[in-house]
């Protein structure tokens, strides 16, 4: 029996997709089990086949429109409504209404972000993303739920930290914050060894203390986004207000 290879690129990547929703219910089921490690590591294994998915879809050129709103709907459960759960079941249910506001805007400021990236796709330059994707946002505020509770911060001033960072995640997501998607990386010949001895550097590191390497990466292309768009938007203008 032949295998038509066009029906077959065009079931791969959306076999990753359902990959990525099916992770992202089991660590919904963590959550609620209270398993909470194990929650955000089916979030980030659902990153890693969300990633596969486009790529793939490049690849083989299957992409389609169906691919396009599947790839949406498996964000929403597994970036938006997942790490939701991680959140509200593991800390923030600590506080009441505001923990329910704070993980109702995070799924719904993220299908947002999701309907205004499918109709802007192609309106501006490839190497950026317009606002915080929500992958990004679901694995920062996972990493930092199960950090916090790891290192058993009871402190409330750490507490309401991650509160008030789920809610600067929601709004990052719906920005115009500028953040960079490295979907399009070129390596010179010259820069490829120290891109390796960055590579492997970064690996022993994180082989070393993974959590704690992992919310420091995420942690800080957050606040470059941020960083970059402060710079932008008051010291690039003061800089050009004093040269005219």
């Amino acid at each position: 029996m032949k295998v038509d290879n066009n029906k077959l690129a065009y079931i791969l990547p959306n076999f990753f997709t359902a990959a990525s929703i099916f992770l992202g219910v089991l660590s919904i089921f963590a959550s609620i089990a209270h398993n909470y490690e194990k929650a955000m590591m089916f979030i980030i294994l659902s990153l890693i086949c969300d990633g596969l998915d486009g790529r793939v879809a490049r690849l083989t050129n299957a992409t389609s429109k169906f691919g396009v709103e599947f790839d949406s709907l498996a964000d929403i459960v597994a970036f938006g409504v997942a790490p939701a759960m991680l959140f509200y079941f593991n800390l923030a249910n600590e506080f009441g209404r505001l923990g329910v506001l704070a993980s109702a805007l995070f799924i719904i400021f993220g299908a947002i972000r999701l309907a205004r990236f499918n109709v802007t796709t192609g309106t501006y330059e490839p190497n950026v993303f317009i606002g915080l994707p929500i992958p990004t946002a679901a694995v920062v505020l996972s990493i930092w739920v199960v950090f916090v509770k790891d290192y058993n911060f009871e402190n409330k001033i750490i507490l309401f930290f991650v509160i008030a960072l789920a809610f600067l995640l929601s709004f990052l997501m719906v920005s115009n914050v500028r953040y960079p998607s490295f979907k399009k990386l070129e390596f010179k010949k010259a820069n490829i060894l120290k891109t390796l001895i960055i590579i492997i550097f970064v690996a022993s590191l994180i082989y070393l203390k993974p959590l704690e390497i992992f919310t420091f990466i995420v942690s800080l292309y957050t606040l470059y986004g941020i960083a970059r768009a402060i710079y932008n938007l008051y010291i690039k203008k003061k800089v050009k207000n004093n040269e005219r």
